[in-house]
């Protein structure tokens, strides 16, 4: 009894002919890029809602220390006004840290390159400068705010520059005049 084996180039020519896989095979290939595209997209959108969202909060105190409608200018009292207009930070009380710098404009001083953020080892940490302003005085009041971002592994989740372990930093910035009276 002889076995009759199939000629191995007509195998070859037959598997290269035959079609039925061709759209499985660049689902494969672009299903990743397009999930990826995806993910980031949601992962933007959230970012600039959070980054909106945090300006507006500033814009607000701001404008409430500088018109003097409200006589807190203590840290947290500024911070809570801040998370109180910005209600889309998850945790605002624990994510967001203050400075508010005096600034002579005859003898200017550079601000520090860095916004001071909350240190998560360390929460309970001061801010770096917190001086309140009298009638008058040039006042920068930056915030900035921690937020893990929702696909960190992912696209722009994971080219996202790192603070204070695997949060990623927003920096919000104000001048101002102190209003005379």
């Amino acid at each position: 009894m002889r076995l009759h084996l199939p000629n191995p180039m007509a195998w070859i020519r037959r598997f290269r002919g035959d079609e039925a896989g061709n759209t499985t095979i660049e689902f494969v290939i672009l299903f990743p890029l397009f999930m990826i595209l995806f993910l980031s997209a949601i992962e933007s959108g959230i970012y600039m809602t959070r980054y909106v969202m945090l300006e507006r909060g500033l814009d607000d105190t701001v404008r409430a220390i500088r018109l003097g409608t409200t006589n807190r200018v203590d840290v947290d009292d500024v911070k809570q006004m801040i998370c109180d207009g910005t209600v889309i930070i998850p945790d605002c009380e624990n994510s967001v840290k203050v400075e508010m710098i005096r600034i002579d404009p005859e003898n200017h001083v550079r601000l520090p390159a860095r916004a001071d953020c909350v240190d998560r080892d360390d929460p309970a940490a001061p801010a770096r400068n917190f001086a309140t302003g009298e009638s008058n005085d040039l006042m920068v009041l930056r915030v900035c705010a921690l937020f893990d971002p929702l696909f960190p592994t992912t696209g722009l989740g994971f080219q996202m520059p790192r603070e204070s372990g695997d949060s990623y930093a927003l920096v919000s910035m104000s001048a101002f005049v102190m209003e005379p009276g």
